[in-house]
């Protein structure tokens, strides 16, 4: 049983231990993935959990000193400069049990590109730069890229090298050559393996899955689904109980039903009934729980919507009201959608700013199930 002072629903965080649920079939190919060095892409909408999946499966790993696991974000990378910093950083740490082992290692092979190291008394951390003398040395950032590689030829080692929000290198100046680079470089390595992710599913699509793109068929790719509402009630049940609280199993699959299973919204809407929950939780609380949620996102919601057109803005009430064709006469006429040519635009505008998702069914989703509920029955 849980102490009173923990809360046993988790959002906004890793999901590890028991606060993760479910993707059992999920979990065992990417580990297969991993353990056979099969390069990887997730590709799923964001807060759906893409993160806490693969810290879920390289945790498996971490008793297994041939493996070495390197996993870096490259969110606040928005240049192949600050790319090739923050992998060699990150690959070296990976490589280096201790600092006086990640100095000699940046020494030994990175020596020619003049790096500088800087300790943090605070953190105890170390961060790694270049100086301004790399050009003309000898030595180019394509060694950065073979680094993995040339650890694990060394060492004897496996390296699973796991780089989230890698669509970023899609804003990249010419970011195909870059991304040619990349895989000219790692499509090589026989000693690791790639496992690339992030929080935009539109980009990712467009760099693994189109035709003439560098990364086409790179490696297995990996749609995750949502986890399923009979896992969810489970979960929900399970951790009520194990908090000493209770929850009736119409209230959890509520829980479910109302943010459409979204595991970020899943986990939050079940921690704020769980803190509004003296002993047994109902569905009048969870309503009232879920209102006060999109209450306090209204603000943020308003503001989206002032920065959409009023034809996209009708498009997406459109999606909300389960609109499938969007072309027909009667639709375009009730929507206030202007004629059947703007449809193409109004998809890629609203795909474009993260709004939706399109799957390969054609069905449209919307990305933030709150967003959709606040826009059907909220906004003024």
């Amino acid at each position: 049983m849980l102490t009173d002072m923990e809360i046993p629903f988790i959002y906004g965080k890793i999901a590890d231990g028991v606060n993760f649920t479910d993707r059992e079939t999920d979990q065992e190919r990417l580990y297969l993935n991993f353990s056979g060095l099969v390069n990887t892409v997730l590709i799923a909408p964001r807060r759906w959990g893409k993160s806490s999946l693969v810290n879920r499966v390289v945790e498996k790993f971490a008793d297994d000193k041939s493996i070495i696991i390197c996993q870096l974000d490259i969110f606040n990378c928005r240049n192949e400069e600050q790319f090739y910093k923050s992998f060699a950083q990150s690959v070296l740490k990976a490589s280096s049990s201790k600092f006086e082992e990640f100095i000699a290692n940046v020494r030994k092979y990175l020596g020619k590109l003049m790096p500088t190291i800087s300790l943090s008394d605070v953190a105890q951390t170390y961060e790694l730069s270049f100086g301004v003398e790399f050009k003309g040395n000898g030595m180019s950032y394509d060694d950065i890229l073979e680094l993995p590689d040339k650890i694990c030829r060394e060492t004897g080692k496996k390296m699973i090298v796991c780089i989230d929000e890698f669509q970023n290198i899609g804003n990249y100046d010419d970011t195909l050559a870059f991304q040619q680079k990349l895989r000219s470089h790692w499509q090589r390595h026989t000693k690791t393996c790639y496992c690339l992710y992030g929080s935009k599913r539109h980009m990712l699509l467009d760099i693994f899955n189109s035709y003439n793109m560098p990364f086409y068929k790179f490696g297995d790719i990996l749609f995750l689904d949502k986890i399923e509402r009979g896992k969810w009630v489970d979960f929900i049940l399970s951790r009520f109980s194990d908090s000493g609280k209770r929850i009736t199993p119409d209230a959890a699959g509520m829980i479910a039903d109302l943010v459409k299973c979204h595991p970020y919204y899943t986990q939050q809407l079940s921690q704020q009934v769980w803190l509004r929950t003296e002993n047994t939780a109902d569905e009048t609380l969870v309503f009232s729980s879920f209102l006060d949620i999109v209450g306090q996102l209204s603000l943020l919601f308003a503001n989206l919507t002032d920065t959409l057109t009023e034809r996209q803005i009708n498009f997406l009430t459109a999606v909300s009201d389960g609109v499938r064709n969007f072309s027909s006469a009667e639709i375009l006429a009730k929507y206030n959608l202007g004629t059947s040519a703007n449809i193409k635009n109004l998809r890629k505008a609203v795909l474009e700013k993260d709004l939706v998702d399109i799957f390969p069914d054609n069905h449209i989703e919307f990305q933030d199930p709150l967003f959709e509920y606040w826009l059907k029955n909220q906004r003024g």
